[in-house]
């Protein structure tokens, strides 16, 4: 699925890493028209087997004739692909939506634009993600959830019903938290962890049941 105005429009793929990989992936399964990569590592961009189309400061395909995804991960930090996404929204450009035919979405969900739901995963009814997230491999996001612009639920992440995940937030892989809890922004949950209660913002919670360990500056 591309972004909702016009699914017809060719998209370029910003990123050549392993997450750019499984998007390319998903976009050739789906029979999207995908133009190339862009990318300021020529020889890694050049290994995905598409078109190299030069780094982010030397595109200049017409903003209302593409779309782009957003292939940069956010392993390490967020800060990479939210970069990445303001700084080509600032010059016009929109982001497709990149949904995987075996994630399960319930009708009732929404769905903002340049969302990325991989293969595995599944959104329940009710639940709402905003721009620019990924709702990683094996997900499973149960009812009432809201996951704002910039989020990340890792692979294997579970959240029970009605958690709230904040602005730029991270759910490590395999994760699970349960019902009701608030994840604040630019907070980290660690691979594993089982969130019990609330998160504060910018801040890093571990283990079983997790706890604080990092608090940002």
């Amino acid at each position: 699925m591309t972004h909702q105005a016009d699914s017809a429009r060719p998209l370029i793929l910003v990123g050549s890493g392993g997450h750019a990989r499984v998007l390319l992936s998903t976009l050739l399964l789906l029979g999207a028209r995908v133009l190339g990569v862009v990318d300021p590592d020529k020889a890694r961009a050049e290994r995905l087997g598409v078109s190299y189309l030069g780094d982010d400061d030397t595109i200049s395909f017409d903003p209302g004739e593409v779309f782009l995804v957003n292939g940069v991960g956010s392993v390490a930090s967020i800060e990479n692909r939210l970069r990445v996404f303001e700084s080509f929204r600032r010059r016009g450009y929109r982001f497709a939506s990149v949904i995987h035919p075996g994630a399960i979405i319930a009708p009732e969900a929404a769905l903002s634009s340049g969302v990325q739901v991989m293969a595995g995963s599944i959104l329940q009814t009710g639940c709402v993600v905003e721009e620019n997230c990924v709702i990683n491999t094996g997900a499973r996001v149960d009812h009432d959830c809201v996951i704002h612009a910039h989020a990340h639920i890792a692979p294997g992440a579970v959240l029970s019903g009605n958690v709230h995940v904040g602005t730029r937030a991270h759910v490590g892989a395999g994760a699970t938290v349960i019902q009701g809890v608030q994840i604040g922004s630019d907070s980290i949950v660690g691979a594993g962890a089982v969130v019990l209660s609330n998160v504060p913002e910018s801040c890093t919670v571990v283990g079983i049941p997790a706890r604080p360990i990092l608090a940002k500056a």
